[in-house]
């Protein structure tokens, strides 16, 4: 009913109504919709969300080459989407992927599934032959050994060097311990998370301590935090960053006095980048994207590496 030729909305929120949207397109209007679905990016509609795409291409981005990766996921939308885009992003980092499993929303199977990814049983059974060869020796060096080794479940002959846990919330805080239960040592082995780690209450478990993830750094909002929750008297959603950069942008387009088609060119380049307080972002097929560093949990902080 408000359409007009120039005319920016901010919105739709969700994907069923940014699904309907597509047909106003040839009437010259932007929508900055907050879906999550890629698929619904065209010609006038532009995303904006935390798209775990990008993430996992500026994790892998980080990852040294010889990096061999294990996928642990939950079959739930997330975790499908996440196992879905791991081929494509590994294939054109200098990392490999050497195996992955899966378990069930509800975590019923969830240590079979970590026992399975980091061969438990065959590292346990390892671990039991070599105590038996050392039982048989009476050396001193021998019996030094083997009193070391019983302090040990397994042996710690991973196949893989990083482990990547596409959860989020409270099962995160489940399944993180049950690795580390089941003697994948994350003194030895990298966790690492998507950008849905970035939540304090994932700072301070300890099965997470030196676990990375891709994001920015907290003090780079934390002006934006501090003045909300003072004019507002209310917490900062995380999320709220999201049109709190599109308001950004969206001022230095009326500030500049920018046309129509002139911000429609802008937008599609994908060289042309605005800073925002999660990081310098732009547009790339319409769908918005992030320069981020990578983070580093430790001591209920999260820390950037580079």
């Amino acid at each position: 009913n408000t359409k007009q030729s120039g005319r920016i909305y901010i919105g739709p929120l969700e994907a069923n109504n940014t699904k309907k949207i597509k047909k106003f397109c040839n009437f010259d209007i932007i929508f900055f919709s907050f879906s999550s679905d890629s698929n619904l990016a065209n010609d006038c509609v532009f995303l904006l969300n935390f798209f775990p795409k990008n993430e996992l291409e500026q994790l892998f981005k980080y990852l040294k080459e010889g990096t061999k990766v294990a996928l642990l996921y939950p079959e739930n939308e997330y975790g499908y989407l996440i196992n879905s885009l791991i081929d494509e992003v590994i294939n054109n980092s200098d990392a490999i992927l050497v195996n992955r499993s899966s378990y069930k929303q509800d975590l019923s199977n969830v240590r079979n599934s970590i026992k399975e990814l980091g061969q438990y049983e065959l590292r346990k059974y390892e671990l039991k032959r070599q105590k038996q060869i050392l039982i048989n020796k009476n050396d001193d060096k021998s019996k030094r050994r083997l009193k070391k080794l019983e302090k040990f479940k397994t042996i710690s002959d991973y196949n893989f060097t990083h482990v990547l846990i596409a959860d989020y919330g409270l099962n995160l805080l489940q399944v993180a311990p049950l690795l580390t239960y089941y003697d994948i040592d994350p003194n030895i082995v990298q966790f690492m998370g998507t950008g849905v780690m970035d939540d304090e209450n994932f700072f301070y478990e300890p099965s997470l301590q030196g676990a990375i993830f891709p994001g920015v750094e907290k003090k780079t909002r934390q002006d934006l935090l501090q003045n909300y929750s003072k004019i507002y008297n209310d917490k900062f959603i995380r999320i709220s960053t999201l049109p709190y950069d599109l308001i950004g942008l969206l001022n230095y387009v009326f500030t500049q006095n920018i046309e129509f088609n002139e911000l429609n060119n802008l937008l599609k380049k994908s060289k042309v980048k605005f800073d925002g307080v999660d990081g310098s972002f732009y547009f790339k097929n319409n769908i918005i994207e992030r320069e981020l560093n990578i983070l580093k949990i430790k001591n209920g902080k999260a820390f950037s590496l580079n």
